[in-house]
């Protein structure tokens, strides 16, 4: 069976397939990770997948009117967070500090953590004034193609600061995060859809009633994930 996953699930649907696999002898679960925006393209482009686990239910549901997927289900939730290199040479500490970072990176704006960050600075633009938005704008340098990519110029000190979801901090060493005030964050919803042209949909349904499932919940959560 073949999982198309959001780069940001990478290490919880690691844990899902290894638990899946152990509780289903003889299953084997191939996982593929890449942007949401890229996967759902490749989907429509005939590549064979029977799960599709997307950052953004946008995805998920253009691919179910268009026939390609089951109607999605809601998987998790996760929020953003700034993160900086273990060292914090810029001295960032909070949002509105990424005015003064030289190099910030986000994610492009077809993809989702780059759809959220933008959505989370203009809700810091409705509180703090459009200037503080505009400044902060002003200084990204790059704009990358899934949440990972955009850790990893953070990782190799490329950039001052990033904006990822709040689960990519945890697995990086070389990066700490700052919280991002509840009254401007975003919730980012995942969605889990079902490829009813894949291989091997039965086996895919059973999947995704696992991910789903109090045991599965609780290994997302372990992740750092939100419930369902």
């Amino acid at each position: 069976m073949q999982v198309f996953a959001a780069s940001s699930l990478t290490e919880a649907f690691e844990d899902l397939a290894d638990a899946f696999e152990t509780a289903h002898p003889g299953a084997r679960v191939q996982l593929a990770f890449a942007g949401s925006q890229t996967l759902r393209l490749q989907i429509e482009q005939g590549a064979p997948a029977d799960l599709f686990a997307s950052a953004d239910p946008a995805h998920a549901e253009a691919l179910a009117r268009a026939g390609l997927a089951e109607p999605p289900e809601v998987l998790a939730h996760n929020a953003l967070v700034v993160i900086v290199p273990a060292d914090n040479p810029a001295r960032i500490t909070r949002v509105e500090d990424l005015a003064q970072a030289e190099r910030l990176v986000i994610g492009a704006e077809g993809v989702p953590v780059g759809r959220y960050a933008r959505r989370m600075l203009a809700q810091l633009g409705a509180r703090r004034g459009p200037p503080l938005q505009a400044a902060i704008e002003a200084r990204v340098v790059s704009e990358e193609t899934n949440t990972r990519l955009v850790r990893a110029k953070v990782e190799l000190g490329e950039a001052d600061a990033a904006i990822v979801y709040a689960t990519d901090a945890a697995p990086s060493r070389a990066v700490r995060a700052i919280p991002i005030d509840d009254a401007v964050n975003v919730r980012a919803d995942y969605a889990l859809s079902v490829l009813p042209g894949g291989a091997e949909p039965a086996l895919a349904r059973r999947f995704r009633d696992f991910a789903l499932s109090d045991a599965g919940q609780a290994i997302l959560a372990r992740h750092g994930f939100d419930p369902r």
